[in-house]
């Protein structure tokens, strides 16, 4: 809530101070750091703020500096941010315990929604039980398809080779995709699939279900590609 510290790490001064007045606008207080390390070194200090974390910064990207807060026990909210997001990275992000993955730029509206999500859903805080309760209810709704759509998704796999996991078009998958995503409540990509960690659905190294043996490529040719994370 508006009054609450924020922590702005991003290696462009710019950015920094945009992002910083954007939170002040709205209440928050801010203290900003130019890089990952020098925000780990203070890191004690910050007890019960939340972090907006650029993800692409010279020295320790911000996947590293998630990871790090992980090893240190640092339990504050994190919501990354990056100029030139997709899926892999999205996936990546949330399994590593973001609570929300932004693409600049970042409306304001955006941005204060996450934050205040991300403080009010910390972890060990008290919303915590009731969150995942929540959310097993809303995968509970998907269908069977829609089900294996989502893990593919969580899998970080773009809707080509979804559709070619499950031997449906990609037309197809796109329209289970937006089944699921109105069904569950999900924003965006980055918030599906967090919704879908926190329910309990992590297929990382498991077979998808209903997928088909990949076999070999179908004449050289490249299946996979890029989509945006908040798409």
């Amino acid at each position: 809530m508006p009054g609450e510290l924020i922590v702005v790490v991003d290696d462009d001064a710019a950015v920094r101070a945009s992002l910083a007045a954007l939170l002040e606008t709205a209440g928050y207080e801010t203290i900003q750091f130019a890089s990952g390390s020098a925000f780990l070194d203070s890191v004690h200090e910050l007890a019960g703020a939340c972090v907006l974390l650029d993800i692409k910064m010279p020295g320790l990207d911000g996947l590293e500096v998630q990871r790090r807060l992980n090893r240190l026990g640092a339990k504050l909210p994190v919501v990354l941010v990056t100029g030139h997001g997709d899926i892999p990275m999205a996936v990546q992000a949330m399994r590593a315990g973001a609570s929300d993955f932004l693409e600049k730029p970042v409306r304001r509206d955006r941005l204060t929604e996450s934050v205040a999500r991300a403080l009010r859903e910390a972890p060990g805080g008290p919303a915590g039980a009731q969150e995942r309760a929540a959310m097993a209810a809303r995968i509970d709704t998907l269908s069977p398809r829609e089900r294996e759509v989502l893990v593919q998704l969580v899998m970080g796999r773009p809707n080509k080779v979804a559709a070619f996991e499950l031997g449906i078009s990609p037309r197809t998958v796109e329209v289970y995709r937006r089944n699921v995503m109105t069904k569950t409540g999900a924003r965006s990509l980055p918030h599906l699939v967090r919704l879908a960690l926190v329910a309990g659905i992590d297929p990382l190294g498991e077979p998808a279900p209903g997928a088909r043996r990949r076999g070999p490529s179908r004449g050289g040719r490249e299946i996979a590609g890029q989509q945006s994370a908040e798409e």
